[in-house]
């Protein structure tokens, strides 16, 4: 594989873990599990939502109102997957 497409692909699927973890974060803060008056709490917050937000802002103008279920981590997350397909299936075929 491309030492270029190999960086991306592994960028991509630490994103894809960083997506995993934004989404936890927000059930967990819904079932009030953890705290958010902590510091360390709510700067875990902001560092999550400084790296999702933009992501899920631009998916979120593009699906419709599903009645407050958001749907945008779901389509991060897949079309994360199929990126990571696609870069693969290019360096295999045609050995970028």
């Amino acid at each position: 594989m491309n030492p270029i497409f190999f960086i991306i692909v592994e960028l991509l699927e630490i994103y894809k873990w960083v997506v995993i973890a934004a989404v936890v974060v927000s059930w967990l803060i819904v079932f009030n599990v953890i705290n958010t008056h902590n510091g360390t709490v709510r700067a875990l917050l902001r560092a999550l939502g400084a790296l999702t937000e933009p992501v899920f802002r631009r998916v979120r103008r593009i699906l419709p109102p599903m009645g407050g279920l958001d749907l945008s981590p779901l389509v991060v997350f897949f079309g994360i997957i199929f990126i990571q397909y696609t870069l693969e299936w290019l360096s295999a075929r045609y050995g970028f």
